[in-house]
């Protein structure tokens, strides 16, 4: 990227850092970078990104100006209802990155590690006006048409696969072996892409999101295997995501169609892989829900629900633009300036959430997929994909249990993220299971071998008052050892399968 001569700053912040600040010293990822901003990278943010952030609010307010890498200057919106106004005002804050000040005036050049994230591209994302309605339009009508209990099949025999690999073991890491994997090879099959790109494209999702020096190598690798794709799709359609949006009566050129193929498979997989990842956690840790699933008080799609309060797929979204001067959370933001939504600052926004011990079950008021004209389209997808894998993987392990203390697990945090590196669990070994052969041809009933959750309770429209779970003494802490689980036990999840298929 090409460096300024003096650095940027926001209207009313000092021309250099206050005395005695950390930034006067050598260290370049300190907390603190020109005009005594805090910095959204570095050791600090890595470590413990929401208490960043929580004094980001103790400091400024909603809103909040800090730093992204290489001290390039930017709004931090973490008010639940400043987030609100944000997305759903179009018209003063686009996501059109074009319009961002830095990039007009070329300091933020191609090479910049976050370019991936948000440079401009022909997608509905970044679209403003007729243009947006018309890309948005034809994504929205290629996600009509998946079939969602044929994709919902497809979690069913992914998962069960993904089980039969490590089943006989009585051990593995739910993440490596995984939540890392179901996501990217359901999205394959709705894209129509062979199951071969697996691994190249975990690899290359989760390198490209991190912001590392070789992201821009990553995403041009991802374009590559979707532009081909595209190529074939023209030439020979089928019945998929791809061809619905090559036919939609927008007239998407090939270049269109490969950028939302891009959007949709590195978003719904970043987002999905964490969920079904940060659900099992909970799954696994915390006593509240334990307990509620023992007494059948909680489904799986309400812990999905609670998980996006708690613990949302996206920590962040880079960027938003504005693009007129305006007002925000009591800070003058001036025409050009970006702003970052953080869903996880308003997701806990004390005025909206004061005691976050509280249930949030049936509240969707969280932001986890965004909101206005810019939310998610493939919510029901992701939804679909963590509470349907999570169901499969618990019908198979019922007593699976964390094989480590809770405080050995660790994340991996990067500006928009935190992705759980493992979660070592031990259960009683299972043979694998048939999955080559129908129900009919084997005389099972479908139930025995595909299963779903109950429909959650109706959604709540707007944010409720929530109410405070009961208090369940914590369970003892295990030893850590990854001895197997004996057969015989009759685990919390054995319960729960139980208890879903009516027993």
């Amino acid at each position: 990227m090409t460096t300024p001569q003096a650095p940027h700053s926001f209207p009313g912040t000092p021309a250099g850092p206050p005395p005695g600040c950390p930034a006067h010293g050598a260290d370049p990822v300190g907390p603190f970078g020109a005009g005594g901003l805090r910095r959204l990278y570095g050791p600090e943010a890595e470590r413990d990104a929401p208490g960043l952030f929580e004094k980001l609010r103790a400091e400024h307010g909603p809103v909040a100006p800090a730093l992204l890498h290489d001290d390039v200057p930017i709004w931090v919106v973490l008010g639940h209802s400043e987030n609100l106004h944000m997305l759903r005002t179009h018209s003063v804050y686009t996501r059109n990155s074009r319009r961002w000040r830095l990039v007009q005036d070329g300091t933020l050049g191609p090479d910049y590690p976050l370019t991936p994230l948000f440079a401009w591209q022909p997608i509905c994302s970044f679209a403003e006006g007729a243009e947006r309605e018309r890309l948005r339009g034809a994504v929205n009508n290629a996600m009509q048409q998946i079939d969602y209990r044929g994709v919902r099949r497809a979690i069913n025999r992914h998962s069960n696969r993904l089980v039969n690999e490590f089943g006989q073991d009585g051990r593995a890491d739910l993440v490596s072996q995984f939540t890392d994997h179901l996501p990217m090879l359901v999205m394959l099959d709705v894209l129509g892409l062979p199951e071969e790109y697996n691994e190249q494209m975990v690899d290359a999702a989760r390198d490209m999101l991190q912001g590392t020096e070789t992201a821009n190598a990553s995403n041009a690798a991802i374009m590559g295997i979707l532009e081909r794709h595209v190529a074939r799709r023209r030439a020979q359609p089928d019945d998929d995501f791809t061809s619905s949006l090559l036919e939609d009566e927008a007239r998407l050129t090939d270049d269109e169609v490969a950028q939302h193929l891009r959007l949709v498979l590195i978003a719904a997989y970043e987002a999905t892989s964490n969920l079904t990842a940060n659900v099992l956690r909970m799954v696994l840790t915390d006593p509240r829900f334990r307990a509620q699933l023992n007494g059948g008080q909680m489904t799986v799609p309400e812990a999905v629900e609670q998980t996006l309060w708690d613990q949302p797929p996206f920590s962040n979204m880079l960027g938003y633009f504005a693009v007129q001067d305006a007002e925000l959370g009591g800070q003058q933001i001036r025409k050009g300036d970006a702003l970052l939504l953080n869903i996880a600052a308003a997701n806990v926004d004390p005025v909206v959430r004061p005691d976050l011990e509280a249930n949030m079950q049936g509240n969707r008021a969280h932001l986890a997929f965004g909101g206005g004209v810019y939310e998610c389209p493939g919510d029901d997808l992701g939804r679909a994909i963590a509470d349907t894998g999570v169901d499969a993987l618990l019908m198979r392990l019922p007593d699976v249990e964390l094989a480590v203390p809770e405080t050995d697990l660790h994340w991996t945090n990067s500006l928009i993220s935190s992705h759980l590196k493992e979660l070592p669990v031990v259960f009683s070994p299972r043979q694998p299971l048939e999955l080559s052969s129908s129900p009919g041809q084997t005389g099972a009933s479908r139930t025995d071998w595909e299963i779903s959750s109950p429909a959650p309770r109706p959604p709540v429209a707007g944010p409720v008052p929530p109410q405070a779970a009961p208090h369940v003494p914590a369970p003892p802490v295990a030893d850590g050892s990854v001895a197997t689980v004996p057969a015989q036990r009759r685990g919390a999840w054995r319960r729960l399968v139980e208890w879903v298929r009516g027993g």
